[in-house]
């Protein structure tokens, strides 16, 4: 019969399809132009799209084999434990999870490293990690760093990415706004040199406190960058916003960032800058 014909076909295409053999987590999709990429592919193109280039967001240990020359980097192992002091049930829970998932224990990492050869602080936060949240942790982490580098008279490099304060952790998480912006007033007292990197996205109080407040201000093109989200400002104040509001191309027209650099320029325009502060030339450029 016509009808015991076509279950055997459905059977049949069912069969077929169980039998492809699809790699599980291989892939990865394109927020932009939607392709289906192969993630080693992404990888080895600086985690950027071949396709429309556009940034993925990149895990702290690529930022750093990225920026930081081969065999110098010298993590600060403070050994801080993330506190919980509203109690929640479930964040102590969420953190051990994310510990285990990502191999991070928490949102920034920071030490000490070489860019061709020049000996700098660097900060790197990772938005894989609660979204890059400023708790307690991470800001006695960025805090430290930037006493180090006034200690030690070294430039200072913070990667930002972060939907800012931690609101696991109260009013507490606040604080860090304030205490590492004191932080960055010593450094500039000592006349050192402050370079904030701003990654897609930056947000909230990271934005309001260390990430703005570089000697020079850079951002990776298409970085969206702010304060609160557009939606809520729109709400906020009853009004539509630009085209294209807190990207970091409209961010450089009004003035807010210095520079916008390609991924894979990062090093060298870290290099190039560090030694126009000392007073140097780099590679006669």
């Amino acid at each position: 019969m016509i009808v015991d014909k076509i279950k055997k076909r459905e059977t049949t295409a069912k069969n077929k399809k169980a039998n492809i053999d699809i790699p599980i987590g291989k892939w990865i999709k394109c927020d932009n132009c939607k392709e289906i990429i192969y993630k080693e592919t992404v990888r080895n193109n600086l985690n950027i799209c071949p396709n429309c280039g556009h940034y993925f967001r990149m895990h702290i240990g690529k930022r750093l084999e990225l920026i930081i020359d081969e065999g110098t980097y010298e993590r600060f192992d403070l050994n801080i434990e993330t506190t919980n002091p509203l109690e929640l049930e479930d964040y102590p829970k969420k953190l051990k999870s994310l510990r285990e998932k990502t191999g991070l224990e928490e949102a920034v990492s920071c030490g000490i490293g070489n860019i061709n050869g020049e000996k700098v602080v660097i900060c790197i936060m990772d938005s894989g990690f609660l979204m890059g949240s400023m708790g307690i942790v991470v800001g006695e982490k960025i805090t430290y760093s930037i006493e180090q580098a006034v200690k030690q008279k070294l430039p200072l490099i913070i990667f930002s990415v972060s939907g800012g304060a931690r609101m696991q952790e109260g009013i507490i998480s606040l604080m860090q706004m304030a205490k590492t912006t004191a932080a960055l007033t010593k450094l500039d007292e000592a006349g050192l040199l402050y370079i904030s990197v701003l990654t897609d996205p930056t947000y909230g109080g990271v934005t309001a406190s260390f990430a703005s407040l570089g000697d020079i201000i850079l951002a990776e093109p298409k970085a969206m960058i702010g304060f609160a989200g557009q939606r809520v400002i729109e709400q906020t104040i009853g009004e539509s916003l630009p085209e294209g509001f807190q990207t970091a191309e409209f961010l450089l027209e009004h003035g807010f960032i210095d520079k916008i650099v390609e991924r894979r320029d990062l090093k060298d325009t870290l290099y190039r800058l560090i030694r126009f502060h000392k007073g140097g030339e780099s590679n006669g450029q």
